[in-house]
């Protein structure tokens, strides 16, 4: 059988340039450099009106973890609801507790949410301390499909990892290899895996005709080292300015 690759994109160009190229499903995200979250409802409609193949839209509130808020789950549901109404073929979600298990809770709530969509977990599933059980919690939770590197930096490295997964769960649940997966590394992968999906980006840089040329400026901040972390406003420092500026 013909191995499918799932091609993660964030733009309606990469959306069909992967289409063009052969891939049989994208996973559309926003803020690919923060891991990927979830991309707007223009961008979900625009690329479903581009496309033939299937296009999964990642549901993500936010980088940083995946340990989330009640209020951070209400926007998924709400997120999960549009991507419905706009014509995703399906999406992609992932939720942990804090001691590193799946949060089997909040992932029901999302699947109901989805209705007949098929849901994927995404990788995520590598930070969970017990590689088994989680993949019995997606499948006692009716996920279709886990994508994963198999714990490892690489989904090369974690080959066998990801084979075994897949033996355990055959049948019962797709699971698809990603994670640095390139040209040089894609045939092995799938050999020593046995996998019939990867997942890929597959980029090449591209660059806005910016002029004149503003190399001072930078609008685009280094994401933080730490994995778990991320930014929030702080009332504290918000009240500071509001006093300061009027002071």
């Amino acid at each position: 059988m013909a191995v499918l690759v799932e091609a993660c994109v964030d733009s309606v160009l990469s959306a069909v340039a992967a289409e063009r190229g052969g891939a049989g499903r994208v996973e559309l995200c926003d803020n690919l450099f923060d891991g990927g979250t979830t991309p707007s409802a223009g961008m979900i409609s625009a690329v479903k009106s581009a496309l033939r193949i299937p296009v999964f839209a990642i549901v993500r509130p936010r980088g940083g973890g995946f340990v989330y808020s009640d209020e951070e789950i209400a926007v998924m549901r709400l997120d999960i609801e549009a991507a419905r109404m706009l014509g995703a073929d399906g999406v992609v979600v992932g939720a942990l507790t804090a001691d590193a298990r799946v949060d089997e809770e909040r992932l029901h709530v999302l699947v109901d949410t989805a209705r007949e969509l098929p849901v994927t977990f995404h990788r995520a599933f590598d930070l969970a301390r017990d590689q088994d059980e989680a993949l019995e919690t997606l499948i006692r939770g009716r996920i279709s499909r886990v994508l994963t590197s198999g714990g490892a930096a690489r989904a090369l490295d974690g080959a066998e990892a990801i084979g075994a997964l897949a033996r355990r769960g055959a049948g019962q649940i797709t699971v698809m290899a990603g994670g640095g997966v390139r040209e040089d590394t894609v045939q092995e992968l799938v050999h020593r895996s046995g996998v019939g999906e990867v997942h890929v980006r597959g980029t090449r840089p591209a660059r806005a005709p910016m002029a004149p040329d503003r190399g001072a400026i930078r609008l685009r901040k280094d994401p933080p080292e730490d994995e778990a972390v991320w930014e929030e406003t702080d009332e504290r420092r918000i009240r500071e300015f509001v006093r300061l500026a009027n002071g």
